[in-house]
């Protein structure tokens, strides 16, 4: 009941309505509320209002919103009750809704007492002519009549309606007959219309002489039973002493017989008041019930948001733990690598260190004992003894000379720079880090199969499926999987990015479970719900006699067939437009059971040569059935027929065809044979046998020639599955 008190409550004032009037754009407002929005027109600007008054076009003229923009609030010189202001630029109020509301000049009693003293209607000035009253909800502006806000019709449907959720809301219902302090009733006469407490009830409602016969009934009870008072009489707003009888279905109001002959509703069509009630409430009730449906979704709507809340923030907490450890983790991973490259910048310092002093260690020793020769040769050059001096002098000379000589090249050189070869390439890393986002890094959903578009027809299977909703994980495929149709494993029979897919050449009264499954890089995904699909029936066990074969329907499948073959007949009867052989296949493929089916010609001019047949799901199809080895057939002229694979000829057998002759053909899997009927008479021997796999009824045909298909047929009377005699002909 809450919910409904903001459809209870007026938009202007923003309290329950009070003599609500329907406005002509269906929404409600008081009639109190109506008089204080009300703006006068100039008579310049509204051609509207004359034109309304002196022709019955229409009973209201809407303005245009721009030039009721014009109006000021100060310009208006209204009152609350439609009087005229003396100050013209008197500023306006708004109301709890934002609405307009144009004060009176006069004083006005505090707004708890306005609603115990506003005045009746009738005793309200007179509204102005050329007044003017825009919706406060859909902001359609009108021009009000001569009747002035009389013209509208009361709502008393929904005052009827508030009165009730008043007293819904009210408090304890106390006893009418308490003097001070009413106390709560316990019971309620429905002959006196009164509420007793128990100690009123016995004084002044004794069970007894006529009070014995009245009905005593709960509070709540009774109060519900004053609620549905009798339905007050609707009388006309134009024709006052008129009760309102019939209902307009052109105008869509309720109108007097008065309307009928003197008012605008004459040539309306109209319709009983009741009967229209009945149905309108009948039109709202179905439309309550889907408007429950949309009400009940959006329910179980809210608690799955409010569910994803609370998922959101587990996730949020939990992706944020994730990616603070991923971010930890590069950290360590970055900390351990710095500490190997600055291990290996000591390892380079030391060696560096190292090879400096080996060779200062070594100059130092060749030094001082270069030094020390010097010395000696100089202690020597100071000896007067020429003798003695070149006795030593050519030694010494020598020894000079090769000392100096190690002092060479590379000598004198360093061995190390003191510059590191190392240089430390962080870009790369830098970037890589700059660009670190989060990328797809989970499998996929698993999908959702759309039932409603899952199919079989004949031995084929048509599955289609989509992505969960709010699911934006990127998909790079799906995998189909269908068992063999007896309890086996499941096997992949499509991989691709399609999200439907049919599969042919399944075995008649089969039971299939198919399932699906998307990847991308990240990996496979989970498999979708199992779906049980049957294939159509393939007729009793062979052992039956009277019930042997297949009844399939099928027609040609124009997807598969070369582009001139023609179709017509709901794809029953091809035809050709080249004088090359093409050819056609059924949209249905065998692979057991026993199958027959014909064909009748239709047209047959200049002898062609027809092909009919069987034929794999790759045969050619700008040839001749049976020139490749995809293809099993007969082909056959005016005269003769011969049976025809990879191109190899044999069983020539006399008889030909016409127009209107019939073709059948009759493919046994119990005993792998395909044997031709030309007019209900086999044509030769059994034409192949050993057939094993899927096979489409194919026929090849150029323009000369139109065919029209027959399937669901019974096998023929003269064919017992079983044995063959050694000739070949069938028992």
């Amino acid at each position: 009941m809450d919910e409904m008190e903001e459809e209870l409550k007026c938009p202007v004032c923003g309290s329950f309505f009070r003599e609500p009037i329907i406005l002509p754009c269906s929404h409600n407002i008081c009639l109190a509320c109506a008089r204080n929005i009300l703006v006068q027109t100039p008579d310049a600007e509204s051609p509207q209002s004359s034109r309304a008054s002196g022709s019955g076009v229409s009973d209201y003229d809407y303005l245009d919103l721009d030039k009721m923009s014009l109006y000021s609030e100060a310009d208006s010189g209204y009152g609350s009750y439609g009087g005229f202001v003396s100050a013209p630029t008197t500023p306006c109020q708004k109301s709890p809704n934002g609405v307009r509301v144009f004060p009176p000049t006069v004083p006005q009693p505090p707004p708890q007492q306005q609603q115990h003293l506003l005045p009746h209607p009738s005793s309200l000035p007179p509204i102005p002519r050329n007044s003017c009253i825009t919706c406060p909800q859909c902001h359609r502006s009108l021009i009000l009549d001569e009747r002035g806000l009389r013209g509208f019709p009361k709502n008393r449907v929904l005052e009827g309606v508030v009165d009730r959720y008043q007293q819904s809301k009210a408090a304890a219902l106390k006893c009418q007959l308490c003097e001070k302090s009413p106390k709560e009733a316990t019971v309620m006469c429905e002959q006196c219309d009164v509420f007793y407490c128990d100690p009123c009830r016995l004084r002044c409602h004794p069970p007894r002489g006529p009070l014995a016969k009245h009905r005593l009934v709960p509070p709540a009870q009774g109060r519900i039973s004053r609620r549905a008072s009798p339905r007050k009489i609707s009388t006309c707003t134009e024709h006052e002493l008129e009760n309102l009888s019939m209902y307009c279905v052109q105008c869509k109001t309720p109108v007097c017989y008065q309307c009928l002959e003197e008012g605008k509703h004459g040539t309306h069509e109209v319709k009983a008041l009741g009967a229209m009630w009945k149905l309108h409430k009948t039109q709202l009730s179905q439309a309550l019930n889907g408007l429950s449906d949309r009400a009940t979704e959006a329910k179980e709507f809210l608690v799955q948001l409010r569910n994803m809340v609370q998922h959101i923030q587990e996730n949020g907490v939990e992706f944020e733990a994730c990616l603070v450890a991923q971010c930890d983790a590069l950290i360590e991973a970055l900390n351990r690598r710095r500490a190997q490259l600055l291990a290996q910048v000591n390892k380079e310092h030391e060696h560096k260190l190292k090879v400096v002093r080996d060779q200062i260690s070594h100059c130092t020793v060749k030094l001082r004992q270069t030094t020390g020769l010097m010395e000696y040769c100089l202690e020597v050059i100071k000896e007067n003894d020429p003798s003695g001096f070149l006795q030593i002098s050519d030694a010494l000379i020598r020894r000079v000379h090769m000392t100096e000589g190690q002092w060479g090249k590379g000598t004198l050189t360093p061995r190390m720079t003191s510059d590191f070869d190392l240089t430390l390439d962080s870009g790369p890393l830098l970037q890589t880090i700059h660009q670190l986002d989060f990328v797809q890094m989970k499998v996929p959903a698993a999908p959702m199969l759309q039932l409603e578009e899952c199919c079989t027809q004949n031995n084929s299977a048509t599955l289609s499926w989509k992505q969960p909703p709010l699911s934006n994980i990127a998909v790079d495929g799906y995998i189909l999987e269908l068992d063999d149709g007896s309890g086996g494993p499941f096997r992949e029979v499509y991989v691709g990015t399609e999200t439907i897919c049919t599969v042919d050449g399944l075995h008649f009264n089969s039971t299939y479970k198919s399932r699906v499954k998307a990847f991308n890089a990240s990996g496979v995904g989970q498999y979708s719900k199992t779906l049980i699909m049957q294939t159509s029936e393939a007729g009793l066990p062979p052992c039956d006699i009277q019930s042997i074969g297949t009844v399939a329907w099928f027609t040609f499948d124009p997807a598969s067939a070369h582009p001139d073959i023609v179709f017509s007949n709901d794809n029953l009867t091809v035809s050709c437009n080249s004088y090359d052989d093409r050819v056609v296949m059924s949209n249905s493929a065998f692979s057991r059971g026993v199958h027959y089916w014909e064909m009748t010609v239709d047209r047959y001019d200049n002898h062609p040569d027809p092909a009919f047949g069987i034929a794999r799901g790759d045969v050619l199809k700008d040839v001749m059935l049976g020139k490749d080895d995809k293809a099993w057939a007969m082909y056959v002229d005016n005269n003769r027929s011969w049976f025809m694979h990879n191109n190899s000829h044999t069983n020539r057998t006399d008889g030909g065809i016409a127009k209107g002759s019939t073709i059948g053909v009759l493919l046994d899997f119990t005993r792998g044979i395909l044997i031709f009927l030309i007019n209900d008479e086999q044509q030769g021997p059994v034409a192949f046998e050993s057939l094993e796999g899927t096979y489409y009824p194919a026929i090849s045909l150029n323009r000369n020639v139109q065919v029209t298909l027959h399937t669901g047929l019974p096998i023929p009377d003269f064919y017992t599955p079983g044995e063959a005699d050694p000739t070949g002909s069938v028992c």
